[in-house]
C-alpha cells in the first residue's frame, strides 16, 4: 500500500466500514473508496461472534478495494463499547535532581507510573491523558518540558477497557487478512473529524449516537477531559418500535428513519402510515403520533444519561462551563427534530455535526454525513501516525548522524529538540504493538 494513504475500519453495531483516504496538495482528506457491510458479530459496540464479525470485514474491505482500486493492508481501527469507562487519577514524581529541567523521560515515567494502577480483573489502561500538570506546587501548567523543579505533579483522564474485547477485535482484523496498524478510541476519532479547535479550546460535549452505543467526549482548553460510552443507540429505539407496534425488525427500522420523529407536538393525529401484513395478513396501521411517543421515550432516557455524564464532568461549575454547547453526530444524530430535543432537555446550544470540515471539495455527499464521521476520523489518525514514524524516522538518521560527529560536539547535546514531542508515543502506539506481539504470540 502506498505510503500516503491511509485506511480507517469502524467496527460498529450495525454496520462496518473501511474507508480509504490520502491528503491532497491543500492539506484536505481526499476519500478513494469506501465499503459498508452490515455488522453481524457485534452487540453494544462488541465483538461476540468472531466469524461473522471476520466476513462482515472482508466484505467493507473488499467493497472499499473495488471502489479505490487499491489493495488493502495495514488499517486504523477504533474501538468503542460498553466495556469502556474512565477515571480521573491523580499522580506525582519527585526528580532526583532539580537543577535539570524536566524533560520527556520525566512525564513518561510519571505516565508509567500512572499505567501500574491496580484494575479491575481482566481490564487494562487504554489511554492516559494528561490534563494540567503542577511543577513544585505551581498550578495550571500545560506543558512543563524545559521548567525546573523537583516535584512534578498531574492530573490524569484514564480510559479503561476489557483486554479481551480488544483482543477480540485485534484477532478479527488478523484473521481478515489485515495488518493493524494502530488503535483509537471511536469518541477521539469522531472529535477529529466533526469539531473545530476553537469548540475544543471553549468546550464542548461530543455525542455520537451509534446503532449500539453512544459515546460522549467532552473537550476543554483543547484538552480531552471526560468520555464515556452509554450502552444504548439507535438499535434500541427500532426495537422500542418493533415491540410498540408490533412489527418485524425490518419495517421498525425504515419507519424509524423515514417518518421517524423525537418530537410527537408536531405530527397530526390523523397522519397515519399502513405497513404491509406478513404473509397475506392484514396491514397494520400506525399513527405517525404514536411512532414518534415510542421514539421520544426512549431517546429522552438516552440523552438524559448522556446529560448526567455531561454533569459529572462539572458542566454546572463557572470553571468548567462547556460553551460551545453539543455536537451530535453518528447515524443516529439523523433523527429528525433530535436537535431541538436535546437543546429543550439541557439546555445547550446544539448543532448537527458533518465530518467535511477535513474532506476536500468535491467529496461525495454520502460521505459527508455523520454516519461515516468516526470512519473519517479514523483515516485522520491513520494519516496523522504516519506522519509521527516518518519524524520518527528522520529523527533517528539525524541522531545517528550526530553520534558519528560526536567527538566534535561535546556541549551541543543538550537541546530537546532532538527528541520528539511528548505528544508523538501515544499509549495507543504501544498498546497497538503489545496487541500485535500477543497475536504473534497466540499463533
Amino acid at each position: 500500500m502506498e505510503h500516503n494513504l491511509a485506511v480507517g475500519l469502524d467496527i460498529g453495531t450495525t454496520k462496518i466500514v473501511a474507508m480509504i483516504g490520502r491528503k491532497n496538495d491543500y492539506g484536505k482528506l481526499e476519500i478513494l473508496g469506501i465499503g459498508k457491510s452490515k455488522s453481524l458479530g457485534v452487540h453494544r459496540g462488541v465483538v461476540n461472534n468472531i466469524t461473522q464479525t471476520i466476513q462482515s470485514i472482508q466484505q467493507a474491505v473488499q467493497e472499499a478495494e473495488a471502489a479505490s482500486d487499491i489493495k488493502i493492508e495495514d488499517v486504523t481501527v477504533g474501538i468503542a463499547g460498553q466495556h469502556i469507562r474512565s477515571l480521573q487519577h491523580s499522580d506525582y514524581i519527585t526528580r532526583a535532581n532539580s537543577e535539570t529541567v524536566i524533560d520527556d523521560e520525566d512525564i513518561d515515567l510519571l505516565i508509567n507510573q500512572v499505567h501500574k494502577l491496580v484494575m479491575l480483573p481482566g481490564e487494562e489502561i487504554i489511554h492516559v491523558l494528561p490534563q494540567e500538570y503542577k511543577v513544585d506546587g505551581q498550578a495550571e501548567i500545560k506543558e512543563p518540558i524545559g521548567m525546573y523543579g523537583g516535584r512534578l505533579e498531574a492530573n490524569f483522564h484514564v480510559v479503561v477497557g476489557q483486554v479481551s474485547s480488544i483482543r477480540n477485535v485485534g484477532r478479527c482484523i488478523k484473521s481478515a487478512g489485515l495488518n493493524l496498524e494502530g488503535i483509537t478510541l471511536e469518541p477521539l476519532a469522531s472529535s477529529n473529524a466533526v469539531l473545530s479547535q476553537e469548540e475544543k479550546e471553549a468546550g464542548v460535549a461530543l455525542i455520537d449516537i451509534g446503532g449500539g452505543t453512544t459515546d460522549l467526549a467532552i473537550f476543554r482548553d483543547g484538552i480531552i477531559r471526560h468520555t464515556a460510552v452509554i450502552p444504548f443507540g439507535g438499535n434500541v429505539i427500532t426495537e422500542d418500535i418493533k415491540e410498540g407496534c408490533s412489527i418485524i425488525e425490518k419495517q421498525a427500522e425504515l419507519l424509524k428513519i423515514k417518518f421517524g420523529s423525537a418530537w410527537p407536538g408536531e405530527n397530526k393525529d390523523n397522519e397515519i402510515v399502513s405497513i404491509p401484513g406478513l404473509r397475506g395478513r392484514e396491514p397494520k396501521e400506525i399513527t405517525l403520533k404514536n411512532l414518534s411517543k415510542i421514539i421520544h421515550a426512549r431517546v429522552v432516557e438516552i440523552i438524559e444519561q448522556v446529560y448526567a455524564e455531561i454533569k459529572n464532568y462539572g458542566h454546572e461549575e463557572q470553571k468548567k462551563k462547556l460553551i460551545g454547547g453539543i455536537v451530535l453526530t453518528g447515524g443516529g444524530s439523523q433523527l429528525k427534530h433530535l436537535k431541538q430535543l436535546v437543546e429543550y432537555i439541557t439546555g445547550m446550544d446544539t448543532r448537527i455535526g458533518y465530518p467535511n470540515e477535513h474532506l476536500a471539495g468535491d467529496s461525495d455527499e454520502d460521505i459527508t454525513s455523520p454516519l461515516y464521521a468516526t470512519a473519517v476520523g479514523l483515516v485522520l489518525d491513520g494519516l496523522k501516525r504516519q506522519e509521527r514514524r516518518k519524524i520518527e524516522q528522520q529523527e533517528e538518521e539525524i541522531i545517528l548522524e550526530e553520534e558519528v560527529v560526536e567527538e566534535t560536539t561535546t556541549e551541543v547535546e543538550e537541546p530537546v529538540e532532538t527528541k520528539p514531542p511528548k505528544p508523538r508515543r501515544t499509549f495507543l502506539d504501544k498498546l497497538t504493538d503489545r496487541l500485535k506481539d500477543f497475536l504473534d504470540d497466540a499463533e
